[in-house]
């Protein structure tokens, strides 16, 4: 614990990952895991160091989900999550920095400012959370807490060339908490190495009554299967470099391509396609922004002047979609899930690039362009693969591939049958034992 704070310390005002910490919480925490270390029947997560995003409820501490709006608010129960976490023993060393509503796949606000990406100082760390991302990258924690309603764990750790495991939709409870996007957002791991994305998603799955969308935890032992990674054998891996419908920077594709070839060192059959299901970006801003509205609608009224640039448009997106809209969205979103399910009937799993562009410069909201293609600069259009597993609920597991020539990491994202996280992880450790990105740290 004195560590994972010195490297708080060391590190942290110039990466902005911690939005507060718990130091003498933590401390007292860690004295009293030490005392029980060794003893029969000892948690999982005994005196391990975690950090727990912003938006997410922690009880008697700050939940500003990024927001000047929220600045004085203290959450008044924890999340279903963190009650699993503090029953696996781990302590919670802070909270990570998110954008406003966790609304943008960047991290920065006009409440904490920006997040930095370890890997270049001037690059973005992806969002919404960034800082979870950074607080593994740069060694201040080993573990970290993130949310996922549209790329929100795999954007930033991919950026950051960390693990992230984005699970099966109601395995992990949300709430109590704020309403967000309740159709399309989880909670999961942010890690160094996949075996830990496997513990500390055994430690944090499973139903809470303040939930009524959580579903009992997996059926499997995860951990056991995330390291039987000697082969993958018996299983037909699909590939895709866009999924049929995408721009992907072509640093990213030779990165892909080297990888699928190398992948197939684990004895998979592996055979190239994606489902015919059709784009996802407009699909999933049917159903994001009239959920946005409901959740941030009625802070505009007291709260626009105070809210970061853009923020009051994302919100406003939503506000003139009816009822029958929304059902609308969710019933064509229902044919493009059963397209994919009828897909990984075929295959058991597909990878694909996790991220279609590197890390850009902070200060932009998006990239100028993929492939040509100009990317728009507040609907997030830039990221539309990541969007498939939130309109779905599949589990999708994001692990490292390499880097660009100027050294910002790359990703593949891993995306499995829903409930099938523990293959998706079971593959992300054999790639591991090919590609060990674990030993790859960022410049000091």
């Amino acid at each position: 614990m004195e560590a994972a704070l010195a490297a708080v310390e060391e590190r942290d005002g110039e990466l902005g990952a911690f939005t507060v910490t718990f130091p003498e919480e933590a401390r007292e925490q860690a004295r009293r895991a030490e005392r029980e270390a060794g003893r029969p029947g000892a948690p999982p997560l005994l005196g391990v160091p975690v950090s727990v995003k912003d938006h997410v409820w922690m009880r008697w501490a700050p939940a500003t989900n990024g927001s000047l709006a929220l600045r004085d608010f203290v959450a008044p129960e924890d999340c279903g999550l963190v009650e699993h976490l503090r029953a696996s023993g781990a302590v919670i060393v802070g909270k990570t920095n998110n954008p406003e509503f966790l609304y943008r796949g960047y991290t920065d606000n006009d409440l904490y400012g920006p997040t930095r990406n370890p890997w270049d100082r001037e690059r973005t760390a992806g969002g919404s959370s960034g800082g979870a991302a950074v607080s593994v990258a740069a060694g201040m924690t080993p573990l970290a807490i993130g949310t996922d309603g549209g790329g929100s764990i795999r954007i930033p750790a991919c950026f950051c060339g960390v693990v992230g495991l984005k699970p099966t939709f109601g395995l992990v409870p949300t709430l109590p908490g704020f309403r967000g996007w309740p159709t399309l957002s989880v909670a999961g791991p942010i890690t160094r190495t996949v075996r830990d994305a496997a513990l500390l998603l055994t430690t944090i799955a499973g139903p809470h009554p303040a939930d009524d969308r959580t579903v009992p935890g997996p059926s499997v032992d995860v951990l056991a299967e995330a390291l039987r990674a000697d082969d993958l054998s018996d299983l037909r891996v699909a590939h895709t470099e866009d999924m049929g419908f995408a721009p992907v920077d072509a640093a990213v594709r030779h990165a892909f391509r080297a990888a699928v070839q190398t992948f197939a060192r684990t004895s998979c059959e592996l055979v190239d396609g994606a489902p015919d299901a059709g784009e996802t970006a407009d699909l999933w801003w049917r159903v994001a922004g009239p959920e946005s509205y409901a959740s941030e609608g009625p802070l505009l009224e007291d709260h626009e002047a105070e809210m970061t640039k853009g923020t009051a448009t994302i919100i406003r997106s939503g506000e003139s979609a009816s009822a029958r809209d929304y059902l609308d969205a969710q019933h064509e979103r229902s044919r493009f899930a059963r397209a994919w399910a009828e897909f990984l009937g075929d295959v058991d799993l597909l990878i694909a690039p996790c991220m279609q562009v590197p890390a850009f410069p902070l200060g932009q909201g998006a990239p100028a362009a993929v492939e040509g293609r100009p990317c728009d600069p507040l609907f997030e259009d830039w990221c539309s693969m990541i969007y498939v597993a939130n309109l779905t609920g599949q589990p999708s597991l994001s692990v490292p591939i390499g880097f660009t020539g100027d050294g910002l990491p790359l990703g593949m994202q891993i995306i499995a049958r829903r409930f099938e996280d523990h293959v998706a992880l079971r593959a992300g450790a054999a790639w591991q034992r090919l590609h060990p990105f674990e030993r790859d740290w960022p410049p000091r």
